[in-house]
């Protein structure tokens, strides 16, 4: 078992490290204009991945877990969802470290320790309750911290909306799911399916208000996702966007590319903050 967990964890950071090389060969410079900016150079393939994953979503994961949803009460639903996200924030709280946010790492840390002891593992959520909120860090947010910049957009088969920098996070942060530390394969197969469904079923509701309101679904949600990443890299204190002249914004911030990630360390979050969708 300690050998596979090994040479899991140096498939995963060579996977890293060849997918960083490629983000950085690739990443693209944003071009002078608003938020508009193109930064899907492979769009015709992505909506080709986009459409695939649609159908695999109507066909199979939205029907399962709309049954999931009608058979298993809230409350277990709930339980499941926090015991995924007790070991999210012990991960969050490592990339909080590595970003130097020491309190909000700390923080995280002890959520993950109160949670497990006193939440019999992580089911029932104790920490929220005593004031210490999710911080919701993963390592592609780690990367844009310290001046790793997006990259192109990506739509990953499966995993979804993306872009060449998440996608070179997106090994490391798999590693931290619960499942890669089991050794048996249906045993684990089966936490990954369960991750899969319960997640699922909690985005019934917003995947039907995205059907009903979005005429392009596909640049709908690049949109989103891509503002949502860059808010999530610079702790929500998005840098003002430079004008058509090269000026800097109404507030005098200075110029930022909207979607090129981060160019300087973000700062520190308050410390009771909370992020919101994905991945």
């Amino acid at each position: 078992m300690t050998r596979g967990l090994a040479l899991r964890g140096m498939v995963a950071v060579a996977t890293s490290a060849l997918l960083l090389f490629l983000c950085g060969c690739t990443t693209i410079q944003a071009a002078r204009g608003g938020p508009g900016q193109k930064l899907d150079p492979w769009e015709n393939w992505n909506r080709k991945v986009f459409n695939f994953n649609e159908g695999l979503d109507q066909k199979v994961l939205k029907p399962v877990a709309t049954a999931y949803a009608d058979i298993v009460p809230q409350p277990v639903r709930i339980s499941v969802g926090n015991f995924f996200g007790n070991v999210a924030d012990a991960w969050s709280g490592v990339n909080n470290l590595l970003q130097g946010k020491i309190t909000l790492g700390l923080q995280d840390l002890m959520r993950f320790g109160t949670n497990t002891l006193f939440g019999v593992f992580g089911l029932v959520d104790v920490a929220t309750e005593m004031g210490w909120d999710h911080q919701y860090e993963d390592f592609g947010q780690t990367l844009g911290h310290w001046g790793v910049g997006a990259g192109a957009y990506v739509v990953l088969p499966v995993f979804g909306p993306s872009t060449v920098r998440d996608a070179a996070a997106l090994p490391l942060d798999r590693a931290a799911s619960p499942a890669l530390v089991i050794n048996d394969g249906s045993t684990q197969a089966g936490i990954i399916t369960l991750q899969l469904i319960n997640t699922r079923a909690s985005l019934l509701g917003a995947s039907k208000v995205i059907d009903e309101i979005s005429l392009d679904k596909y640049t709908f949600v690049r949109d989103a996702y891509l503002q949502r990443r860059k808010s999530l890299v610079f702790d929500g204190d998005v840098p003002e966007v430079p004008d058509q002249q090269g000026g800097a914004g109404p507030t005098g911030a200075s110029a930022v590319p909207a979607d090129s990630g981060a160019s300087a360390p973000a700062p520190a979050k308050p410390a009771a903050s909370a992020t919101a969708p994905g991945k």
